[in-house]
């Protein structure tokens, strides 16, 4: 395997589980022109969950950067004017003043769509501008799938000035506004319009990655091969291309810095890379056919799943993954899942609601129809009774792999829009009973069930440590049911009494009537949720 050296992962007798049982191997990626290593080992991986807490370790990594040091960021949307604390910086000031004091700044960041259908070109412009006049470089760059988009939101820093720590940051935040939450759900008080359930500040749950150690290498690699891609930023839209001519856009990368070496072992855990590039033309020398490997590793890990699969995702609405649930939960009695989804889509209106809608629905029902008992769906609200949107991308089975990052468990994620995720596994055992809850031999790993208590005490109110009965994957899925009824019923009965604890509701997805669906499920197949795989691979159900 082109995997880094690490701690521990040579022994796998002693570490319990084995990296290839659970990462996709150089023939399982599936994409011949892929370089870089298979996995990285040696990492330490924090999770910062909401916004507030990952934008306030990022302001603190970046302020600390000198001269020469590199800060490479990718994302879907970056506003200039997003605060990243109460008081401040903004994220334009922040990247700004670190190019002024001669750290080198790039950024990639998809060129969208025209604002007036509810995209952020404007604003991704604005935030290149503001970076680019203080000696940064971000582009903005085109070259997806037709409708598609770059939905990768990272941050690698590096240091071979300050000789700081290397860190990277992978996730499912973006630069942006609505996105500065914490814990109480009060939402940012920036905000992008979303649908007049979430309120005038939308509360938002979501998760970021902190990586240290060789992946940071491997990501920064990652980060080079679009930066160093000799397509052209506009390769789909010659009207956008003569628009950027016109106004003088930057639109050809200078050279990036020599890479520094790969970051030394710092933790226990093993990262693997997943990312999705479509089939394009022209096509891109590090993935000419596309790459699949987000499908290809959560189908491999959802293989595995025994006994519990965690799942944070803001849309789970394709019924194509919803089949690989629907396997997994047929093949193994004793499997159950538990899924944490928004109460309503992000957007309202007569069209653009059903196809949001109708996909869920589909796909709820895909699962459903094999284990309903076994199949555990709810949504989120504050304490004020205000729905949460959930934009998290988060999943962990058997509390042994977990991965988060940019990629949701719909087919555009999985195969029509640029995307990267991080799987985790850690050397380190958690010795808490059950310690081999799935009986694989693999042995319950500290990141991976550290990671799913620390969501669901705070969906059911609790404080740290106060997770005795969600150890176990019967007790875990009883406790969430049981809050999740409580408080459902609490509000059946008019709000009478003191409020249960918890903010989980079982989810219930519209019923949409029969003419609206005739219309809705084209749209959101064809548009919504698109297909970016041959029709052979459609033929063959092939990822």
């Amino acid at each position: 395997m082109r995997a880094t050296p690490g701690i521990g992962w040579d022994e796998p007798e002693e570490a319990g589980v084995r990296i290839e049982d659970w990462f996709l191997t150089a023939a399982e990626r599936g994409n011949p022109a892929y370089t870089l290593p298979d996995w990285s080992i040696g990492n330490l991986v924090v999770a910062h969950v909401h916004g507030s807490a990952y934008f306030a370790r990022l302001v603190g990594v970046v302020s600390a950067l000198d001269a020469d040091d590199h800060l490479f960021f990718t994302d879907w949307r970056g506003d200039a004017d997003e605060r990243l604390g109460p008081e401040g910086p903004t994220v334009g000031t922040l990247f700004g003043d670190a190019a002024k004091r001669g750290v080198v700044v790039k950024g990639l960041v998809w060129r969208s769509h025209h604002d007036e259908l509810s995209y952020s070109e404007e604003q991704n412009r604005h935030l290149g501008d503001d970076v680019s006049e203080a000696g940064g470089e971000v582009l903005l760059d085109q070259r997806v799938r037709r409708a598609g988009s770059h939905h990768q939101k990272t941050v690698v820093v590096r240091t071979p000035s300050s000789d700081g720590p290397d860190v990277a940051f992978a996730g499912g935040i973006d630069l942006c506004h609505t996105r500065r939450d914490d814990a109480a759900h009060h939402g940012d008080p920036q905000t992008v319009p979303m649908a007049k359930e979430y309120g005038e500040h939308p509360p938002w749950h979501d998760v970021q990655l902190e990586l240290q150690g060789p992946v940071v290498g491997l990501l920064d690699g990652v980060f080079r091969e679009r930066w160093t891609d000799p397509r052209s930023l506009d390769t789909d839209n010659p009207v956008s291309y003569l628009k950027d001519r016109l106004r003088h856009v930057d639109l050809t990368p200078d050279p990036l810095p020599e890479q520094p070496p790969d970051p030394s072992d710092t933790g226990p855990c093993a990262v693997q890379v997943l990312r999705t590039y479509p089939a394009i033309r022209p096509k891109a020398r590090y993935a000419p056919h596309g790459e699949r490997s987000v499908a290809r590793g959560y189908g491999k890990a959802f293989r595995r799943a025994r006994r519990l699969m965690y799942i944070e995702d803001q849309y789970m609405w394709s019924p194509h993954i919803a089949r690989l649930l629907a396997d997994a939960l047929q093949s193994n009695p004793e499997l159950h899942i538990i899924v944490v989804v928004p109460r309503h889509p992000d957007v309202d209106g007569r069209f653009a609601l059903p196809p949001n809608e109708v996909g869920r629905m589909e796909a709820i029902q895909v699962v459903q129809k094999v284990a309903q008992d076994r199949v555990h769906v709810f949504d989120l609200e504050n304490a004020a009774g205000t729905p949460i949107y959930v934009h998290a991308k988060v999943s962990v089975v058997d509390d042994v792999w977990a991965c988060a990052g940019s990629a949701n468990l719909n087919r555009r994620s999985w195969s029509h829009d640029g995307e990267l995720s991080c799987a985790v596994l850690d050397e380190t055992p958690d010795e808490r009973e059950p310690r081999d809850p799935a009986g694989l031999g693999d042995g319950a790993r500290r990141f991976a069930r550290e990671l799913r208590l620390t969501l669901m005490r705070e969906h059911l109110d609790r404080a740290d440590g106060d997770d005795d009965d969600l150890l176990d994957p019967d007790d875990a899925v009883r406790a969430v049911t049981s809050a999740a009824d409580a408080l459902d019923a609490w509000h059946d009965a008019g709000r009478v009494g003191p409020r249960p604890p918890g903010r989980l509701r079982p989810h219930r997805p519209e019923k949409l009537p029969l003419w609206t669906r005739l219309w809705a499920v084209p749209a959101y197949r064809l548009v919504y949720d698109p297909d970016g795989r041959s029709v052979k691979d459609r033929l063959r159900r092939r990822w």
